[in-house]
């Protein structure tokens, strides 16, 4: 597309590079349909203000309320969410985590420190319509065309019609440009404001017509498949030098970074009884408790708040509402050690248990494996494929149980008496081995002994469990689903009420009634 000889000498040219996209296997595809024509053999990638965009650029979003048939609709841009587009305005002036903070603690100066650049490096695609074209009854005047000169060396330039203050240039009729993906980040920038001037890289087509232009938009914010929560996780300790991760309060991004660094290391230390069994990178076909599920159930248990509005038992591993201080004043060391610890307990105990649900799942694991586990194989009671041990729901029932008792008698078991003053930037591995040494002296250690002990007579076993009694069954069948979690509780509660010794089951029913859990 070149631009007209009359061009005038007040429009603004723009650089841009022409990427030539096109297969040979594209020539076989169809081009007959007449909202399908032949699409340009290239593109052009360019940079552009936003006040500059702004001016140029429309946006057509579908909308139902006129009652068009959807076929009709030939608008392909979902309704504009303000609230989401102001968050992406405040992400380019102080980046992430201040983007995310609420009004009164963006406004109370607190958290100043953790501003720093917000970078939006990915393209607005854009589609550049031609002299002609028309929208319903607008149509695009002709003193309005952005107009492309190709260089033939791989450059082109863009001009515009724009002259003098974007901001107050207006088409005369339809825009000259259109949004195809991006309208949230465009719509970020307020004309006239100081950040106007931001520059956005830009793809632009040219006259796209409105099938591809809906092709395109599914394809970049449809069809790619997000990246699981795991290997999300798996990329918090690259940013440990961030010091917004260190904070406490505001984003939840602090309880989510030690969550992850805590179950790094159930993975990695080759004392944990889950030394490479955790799926940290959530991969198909892992069938391991993936490192999400941890790190949401550690945030849910042991690393919450350990006062406030609505916390009827706290975390112990959390803080006061309205402090940075843990109130136990554990390294990082101490608790991955006390994880570990508890762990081991429940490994122990029921690899020694001789329950009718433990015996039925090692007769499963020799039915379908001809082999004998022998002392080195974790038992199938805690690791087999029929355990809800090695479940999420069962990682997170221990948690919660064991959580919730250990919060409950802090100060009968001395928990604060158990300290030390070293501080580190990151899990130490050999540190947590000494600090396993030196649990075992504590009065606690005995405490996760008992609890291992009652814990390992209730029934694991999952719901798809081959030969499973049909009353077993439905029992397991109330664990599934994201209302499992609480019901495990009760029925864990319930459980250690009734079976456990003494002071194990008088904390359990104080528990139950804390938590209204009857």
């Amino acid at each position: 597309m070149t631009p007209p000889k009359d061009k005038t000498a007040s429009s603004r040219s723009v650089p841009a590079l022409r990427v030539r996209q096109w297969l040979p296997e594209w020539d076989e595809v169809d081009f007959d349909d007449p909202h399908r024509e032949r699409p340009p053999e290239h593109f052009y990638v360019s940079s552009m203000s936003a006040a500059s965009l702004r001016a140029l650029c429309g946006v057509e979003r579908r909308e139902a309320r006129s009652g068009t048939r959807r076929q009709a609709d030939v608008r392909i841009q979902r309704s504009h969410d303000a609230e989401r587009s102001a968050e992406i305005a405040r992400f380019v002036k102080h980046g992430f985590p201040w983007s995310v903070l609420g009004e009164s603690q963006r406004d109370s100066n607190r958290f100043d420190d953790v501003k720093q650049p917000g970078w939006l490096p990915t393209a607005i695609v854009v589609n550049v319509r031609k002299q002609g074209e028309g929208l319903g009854e607008r149509k695009l005047a002709a003193a309005d065309v952005v107009t492309v000169e190709d260089h033939g060396n791989g450059t082109a330039s863009f001009h515009l019609p724009l002259d003098g203050d974007d901001t107050s240039w207006c088409a005369k009729d339809l825009e000259p440009m259109e949004v195809i993906d991006g309208q949230h980040r465009l719509f970020a920038f307020e004309p006239g404001s100081e950040e106007s001037d931001f520059e956005l890289p830009v793809v632009a087509f040219v006259g796209l017509d409105r099938s591809w232009q809906a092709y395109l938009f599914w394809t970049i914010n449809i069809k790619p498949k997000r990246i699981n929560a795991s290997l999300a996780y798996d990329l918090y300790p690259l940013l440990r030098n961030q010091d917004w991760l260190e904070r406490f309060e505001g984003p939840t991004i602090y309880r989510e970074t030690r969550a992850q660094e805590l179950t790094e290391m159930l993975w990695a230390h080759s004392e944990s009884p889950w030394h490479r069994r955790i799926s940290m990178l959530g991969e198909t076909g892992d069938q391991n408790v993936r490192q999400a599920a941890w790190v949401r159930a550690l945030t849910a248990t042991y690393i919450k708040s350990w006062e406030g509005r609505g916390v009827r038992i706290g975390g112990l591993f959390g803080a006061p509402v309205g402090t940075d201080e843990l109130v136990l004043p554990w390294t990082r060391e101490q608790q991955a050690a006390f994880l570990i610890f508890l762990w081991q307990q429940l490994q122990r105990a029921v690899g020694q248990a001789q329950d009718q649900w433990v015996e039925h799942l090692r007769d499963l694991e020799r039915d379908q494996t001809g082999l004998e586990a022998d002392d080195d194989d974790l038992d199938p009671g805690f690791a087999g494929r029929y355990s809800l041990l090695n479940a999420d729901q069962g990682v997170r029932g221990v948690l919660y149980v064991s959580n919730d008792l250990c919060f409950l008698s802090a100060t009968e078991l001395r928990l604060e008496d158990w300290c030390d003053a070293r501080t580190s930037e990151s899990l130490d591995e050999e540190e947590v081995t000494v600090q396993l040494k030196r649990l075992k002296s504590e009065p606690v250690a005995s405490f996760l002994a008992d609890l291992g002990n009652a814990l390992s007579g209730f029934d694991w076993r999952t719901y798809g469990t081959p030969r499973l009694p049909e009353e077993a069954r439905l029992r397991a069948a109330a664990y599934r689903g994201s209302s499992g979690y609480k019901e495990l509780r009760r029925q864990l509660l319930a459980y250690l009420e009734a079976e456990g010794p003494a002071r194990i089951s008088a904390l359990a029913s104080e528990a139950r009634e804390l938590l209204k859990l009857d």
